[in-house]
């Protein structure tokens, strides 16, 4: 019998406290036959008031409009759906999913941000993290009661002794003068008749803790420490009570006596003070709060998923370094921090010092720069174990050199005494891939853990060293893979609201953001394509991707814009060939300290962003039904592309630059003047990877685009080469250097086993890895051929010696799968498609085959 899942409430993974008062819907569809297609759907929506049913003449099912009046401030409803075929016969009813709304109005906060008023060093980065509580009563049995809660800073809530939430780094990096992040927390199990407490852990964070390399800057969102929550209490007798921060609240110093995202965090369980979140303390010796401003109009509900550990890592082996030192070994580089449970004389001190990698025998943390990366815990002596885990920061290391244990490293380790905790953004899993080649099943398993890594509620550069930003480009070239492996709707149609934020008047789009100042090169922000162009094409990718037209809808203004700063700029040439650019960043010839200086033209690579960033707006303007400015910014791109031609083609069809990224980006671009130039680049790209011993020649512009790029042409062969190439550079070489994630260099790591002496050393940085979204859609060959994989392309082009290759995606409508094998000259593909989509299937050598839901199985003889 035809089911149908419990629906998905927007992009949200929990449905509690979200900003939307009219959210949008989807589900899946499982069980159906063959020859059932859906045509309708009835949404029941019930509310503490009633309960009403609609029906919708739709065959929908992704993001479709809410049926029901919007919903208000703090209102919960139960949403279920049924489906009825094309032959007349509905589902079952879905099971419930329960979506609560949060605070949609400023006159819905009467909390303001309260904290220490301490006598500090404004530049120091050791400033000690504070502790708020208030008590209050409670006189009759709860219903319900909700916390709101978010800070200048990170916090962490407590009631009644009880940590509050799963939560950790809230909340999280947004440009905090528009848009600060609150979370909703359901706490009604939490409180009790008689004396409660609420309280909160204050934090640096971002908000006030150092950011940003030579030296950083410290306060550059406020210089305060703030807390800001409203419990709001509901009786079983209709009654309802507010606990929000005022004036009331005491505050106290923190165990935690210095922490920072960069350098650890130091704690002392000496200073601890039991019991300080409960009913029953006395806080008579404790001092009143400052009471600050926030502007209610600023604070916003989450998108996506708040950062969580997600997993725990116990060391593979405990090393002894040739100069005597303690070092665990994880086994995988991460980002998170070391759990400690520990027993010990009071006052004696465990130190942790993280990196990503040894250098004879010792931790290395050149490549760290300033970052400190050392935690420190010092025991109360009690007679129990005593577990400790930073709260306010993270750390990007495989290895934690420890120093001060006090009883037997070796046997404490085995027993599970110091532990790895991984945190990131809690995305949720959509891609998986497979096959029969176990370093190209390793380089795609460190792709995901570098993505992981580098997905802490903002899509970050490196997570180990004092940057750790939400670069532009790098998530622009690596959108796709991301879209690919997690869904990343949610978390990155947030983060794209920032991006507009911090948007100049004149268009310009930052070189990362948040922004935070920056010396010389990044200051004063200028435009600079590929990283500029995150504007335009990845709202593009998650409308590729999740099917989102809202999307496309609210960044048009901030995609136009960009596109109309780059047009000012280039003038009537169409060339944007004048003022700063980063270019290929990080190709494999650029000497160690200019890694701006690669083989291609850096303003060819402007130039063609240009024509594509124009591009993607016109697309964006045909989606949404705005055909004036499809038409103009169509015209524009074909100009831009004409332009591009006659500066950078040479009438043989080769270009300026003879460089693997040119023609990638041409081929890719859709550059080119017709198929025979084309072809002429698709050759010339494939010399140009033969001659270089298959290595790769790309940094962050090209590397997402060759393997496409050769792919398109006829060059699938080569691009096999290029992708299980040993030597160095290539992605091979990481993987056989031992990389479990993937570098920031080519050659972080050289082949005589030293680390690159360029100052820009990260050992996780996701950009590079962008080939996995070739893997899915070409090595395995499953693809969205309609956005949100309404239509699906499986496509698998075999090669390079793989005889197997697999890959499940769980795409809006369902989970969609190939697997293919090859025995002897026989290719054997089975596919599976969801309900709700279709399919089209192109093998090599036969008609294209189109397909419905179910399972699918097809062979055909391949021609040797």
């Amino acid at each position: 019998m035809t089911t149908v899942s419990a629906p998905r409430i927007e992009h949200h993974r929990e449905p509690l406290g979200i900003g939307e008062s009219r959210p949008r819907l989807s589900w899946t569809i499982a069980d159906a036959p063959a020859d059932w297609h859906p045509q309708r759907y009835a949404v029941t929506v019930t509310r503490a008031d009633g309960e009403e049913t609609i029906e919708v003449d739709s065959a929908d099912q992704v993001l479709v409009p809410w049926p029901s009046r919007a919903l208000r401030s703090r209102e919960w409803a139960a949403v279920r759906v049924a489906v009825q075929g094309t032959d007349g016969s509905w589902s079952a009813a879905s099971p419930a999913t329960r979506v609560e709304v949060g605070l949609l109005h400023a006159a819905d906060w009467s909390a303001r941000p309260i904290g220490a008023d301490l006598d500090e060093d404004p530049e120091s980065d050791a400033r000690r993290a504070t502790l708020v509580r208030t008590g209050f009563r409670i006189d009759g049995p709860v219903a319900r009661a909700r916390l709101y809660a978010t800070a200048h800073g990170l916090y962490e809530a407590e009631i009644n002794g009880v940590r509050v939430g799963s939560d950790t780094l809230s909340p999280g990096w947004t440009v905090y003068r528009e848009r600060l992040r609150y979370y909703t927390y359901d706490v009604t199990d939490l409180l009790a008749e008689g004396e409660n407490a609420l309280g909160a852990w204050l934090g640096d964070g971002w908000y006030r803790g150092r950011l940003g390399w030579r030296g950083g800057y410290r306060n550059v969102f406020g210089s305060d420490l703030s807390f800001l929550g409203q419990l709001e209490i509901t009786y079983v007798d209709g009654r309802r009570e507010t606990v929000g921060t005022d004036g009331n609240w005491k505050t106290a110093l923190s165990p935690i006596l210095r922490s920072g995202i960069y350098d650890g965090e130091d704690y002392d369980a000496r200073e601890e003070l039991p019991g300080w979140s409960t009913g029953s303390f006395d806080d008579s010796r404790w001092l009143p709060v400052a009471v600050r401003e926030r502007d209610p109009r600023t604070l916003v509900a989450p998108t996506g998923p708040p950062v969580r550990v997600t997993e725990e890592v116990a060391p593979i082996a405990v090393l002894t370094s040739p100069s005597g030192a303690r070092i665990l070994d994880f086994g995988q580089n991460l980002v998170g921090r070391v759990r400690i449970r520990v027993t010990g004389p009071r006052g004696a001190t465990v130190v942790l010092r993280t990196a990503e990698v040894l250098q004879d025998g010792e931790i290395y943390t050149r490549p760290l720069r300033s970052a400190r990366s050392s935690d420190a815990y010092t025991l109360a002596g009690r007679t129990d174990p005593e577990e400790w885990e930073p709260r306010f920061t993270f750390h990007g290391f495989r290895y934690a050199e420890v120093s001060g244990w006090p009883g037997d490293l070796d046997a404490d380790a085995v027993a599970g005494a110091l532990t790895a905790r991984v945190l990131h953004t809690d995305l949720e899993r959509t891609g998986w891939f497979r096959c029969t080649d176990p370093l190209v099943e390793q380089l795609h398993r460190n792709v995901v853990w570098g993505m992981r890594g580098n997905f802490v509620d903002i899509p970050t550069d490196c997570p180990q060293r004092d940057e750790r930003v939400g670069w532009t480009g790098d998530i622009q070239v690596f959108g796709p893979t991301a879209a690919t492996l997690f869904d990343v709707s949610g978390m990155l149609t947030g983060w794209l609201r920032d991006v507009e934020a911090d948007q100049l008047p004149d268009g310009t789009v930052p070189w990362f953001v948040p922004v935070i100042p920056a010396h010389k090169t990044w200051s004063p922000i200028r435009p600079g394509a590929a990283w500029g162009d995150v504007a335009t094409l990845l709202p593009w990718t998650l409308y590729q991707r999740f099917g989102d037209e809202g999307v496309l809808a609210a960044q048009f203004e901030s995609a136009r814009r960009w596109v109309d700063k780059v047009d000012s700029t280039a003038g009537s040439d169409r060339l944007w060939n004048e003022g700063f650019q980063l270019g290929d960043w990080l190709d494999p010839a650029a000497p160690p300290q200019d890694p701006g200086d690669a083989r291609t033209d850096r303003y060819l690579v402007a130039t063609a962003y240009f024509a594509r960033s124009a591009r993607a707006v016109a697309d964006m303007a045909r989606v949404l039904g705005r055909a004036a400015e499809a038409e103009r910014y169509g015209i524009l791109a074909a100009e831009v592309a004409a332009a591009f031609r006659a500066a950078y083609v040479k009438p043989d069809g080769t270009m300026t630059s003879d460089a693997q990224t040119a023609y990638a980006l041409g081929i890719v671009f859709d550059l080119f003047a017709d198929e025979a130039q084309r072809a002429v680049a698709g050759s010339r790209l494939a010399e140009l990877v033969r001659a270089s011993g298959n290595r790769i020649a790309t940094g962050f512009v090209g590397t997402p685009l060759v393997s496409d790029a050769l792919t398109l042409t006829g060059h699938t062969d080569t691009a096999y080469d290029l992708l299980l190439e040993q030597g160095c550079p290539s992605w091979l070489y990481q993987v056989v250097q031992g990389a479990t994630t993937i570098w920031e260099r080519w050659d972080a790591l050289l082949p005589d086993g030293t680390v690159n002496p360029g100052t820009m050393t990260s050992f996780n940085h996701y950009a590079l890895g962008a080939v996995a979204d070739w893997l899915h859609r070409t090595v395995a060959g499953i693809a969205p051929a309609e956005p949100g994989y309404r239509r699906i392309r499986f496509a698998p082009r075999p090669g390079g010696g793989v005889t197997h290759a697999s890959a499940t995606q769980r795409t809006p409508y369902g989970d969609a799968s190939i697997a293919w094998r090859l025995a002897d000259d026989e290719l054997v593909v089975d596919v599976r498609v969801p309900v709700g989509a279709s399919a089209e299937l192109d093998l090599p050598g036969v008609a294209t085959e189109e397909l419905g839901h179910g399972g699918h199985t097809r062979s055909v003889r391949l021609s040797r």
